[in-house]
């Protein structure tokens, strides 16, 4: 009962000064509202990588020039990207140590921005270089046309399948693609290409994007792209995809992949074989790093809002020193005074959490889906977790910064108080 009067009695104090309790509010919600909005998008980021690795499609191994642990040069020219060729690809299809592998697909990159142009139109895209494996292995469907032959990885021809956004971007729809020319430069080099196909949606958006890739068969691209070879004039491959047909024999033919590898490389680990599990372990543990450290940030500004809390709380102790010095003459005790100036912090320190978890969450939905001319959507998510962490941090803080003022409001004496003018 006393407690339920004295949060009335605060509820009563704040209302008196309306723009003063706003104004020691606004840091608290400000605070609030910036960490649930940051770590929206942490979370949100954290989602969207997992979706990606999902979207690569199922029970998939990955090798990877350079040693386990080994960071290759971010733009694919070091030695360590030479370190995988087309004769380990041959070795992994005929090696029969794999029992559950179902196909195997080598693939290559071009390491620079590439610009398509056609008909006048231009795209950014992601050159792949591929082989007729790829679709079954990565789980890609055709809109419209069809994909590349053995024959055309024999003859090394200049066809192309384009991804469904670069379609439309170079030709306003999939259908109007088959059969057109389209010219594809990378740095100093350019090449011709024929369309033959267009992949159907993946639906992945941003830098990077599944639907924005051209695909062209792996043999043209070694013959034609001086740097797509080995120094030693080698046909490199940038990564081998691996299908398993058992989603539980995953670990094990990764292991078994290794093997085989280890034989070809005469038993030097010069590449690295992961498994969907580890891309996923990667994503989230960068995922969690990124939401702890923007909520991080955005809880600075709690701690900045505290200490206006604490300040205005001073002055507030200052403007009524005189009621409480009356207050101790009639019989308060120093223990009733300080609970009162606690609970009053605790009050205006919750109501601002309160209305800035409906900031923070408002602002979260806002930016969801936005790009903000970042070239990529942002992608949210509002989590309980987050909303209770800030609800209570900001709680914890309302009553840490006034403490102080509430101690020093119950240690006046009375007889000084009521002298004060």
């Amino acid at each position: 009962m006393m407690l339920y009067k004295m949060m009335r009695s605060a509820v009563s104090e704040l209302g008196v000064n309306k723009l003063r309790t706003a104004l020691t509010m606004l840091g608290i919600v400000i605070g609030v509202g910036a960490v649930i909005a940051l770590m929206s998008v942490g979370q949100g980021a954290s989602k969207g990588i997992a979706a990606e690795v999902n979207a690569l499609g199922s029970n998939l191994l990955f090798v990877e020039p350079g040693a386990p642990g080994e960071e290759t040069d971010t733009e694919g020219f070091s030695t360590a990207s030479f370190t995988l060729t087309a004769d380990d690809v041959e070795a992994l299809r005929q090696s029969t140590a794999l029992p559950n592998v179902e196909a195997v697909s080598a693939v290559s990159q071009i390491p620079l921005d590439s610009q398509v142009t056609a008909g006048g139109n231009t795209a950014q895209v992601t050159m792949t270089a591929t082989d007729e494996y790829f679709m079954a292995v990565r789980d890609f469907e055709l809109e419209a046309g069809s994909y590349f032959s053995a024959q055309d990885l024999d003859r090394k021809t200049r066809n192309t399948v384009l991804g469904s956004q670069t379609a439309i971007d170079l030709f306003g729809s999939a259908e109007a693609a088959i059969g057109q020319k389209v010219r594809i430069n990378f740095g100093p080099f350019s090449l011709d290409l024929t369309v033959i196909g267009v992949m159907k949606e993946r639906g992945a958006s941003g830098e990077g994007s599944e639907d924005e890739q051209m695909f062209m068969p792996l043999s043209t691209f070694q013959a034609r792209v001086p740097f797509a070879r080995s120094p030693t004039g080698g046909q490199s491959v940038s990564q081998i995809v691996i299908k398993v047909d058992d989603s539980g024999k995953v670990d094990s033919s990764a292991e078994q992949v290794r093997s085989v590898l280890l034989t070809e490389h005469d038993f030097s680990e010069d590449f690295t074989v992961k498994t969907q599990n580890d891309l996923k372990s990667t994503a989230e543990n960068v995922g969690k790093v990124m939401t702890i450290l923007l909520g991080a940030i955005a809880g600075i500004s709690l701690f900045v809002g505290g200490i206006g809390i604490m300040n205005i709380m001073l002055v507030s102790v200052s403007e009524r020193t005189r009621e409480i010095g009356i207050r101790k003459a009639v019989g308060a005790r120093r223990n009733d005074i300080l609970t009162q100036f606690i609970v009053e912090t605790v009050v205006v320190t919750l109501l601002g959490g309160l209305v800035g978890v409906a900031l923070g969450v408002t602002v979260a939905l806002t930016i969801d889906g936005h790009e903000f001319g970042t070239g990529s959507s942002i992608g949210t998510a509002v989590t309980p977790l987050s909303v209770g962490i800030a609800f209570f941090v900001s709680a914890i803080i309302g009553l840490f910064f006034g403490i102080y003022p509430a101690f020093r409001a119950s240690r006046l004496d009375p007889i000084e108080a009521l002298r004060t003018e």
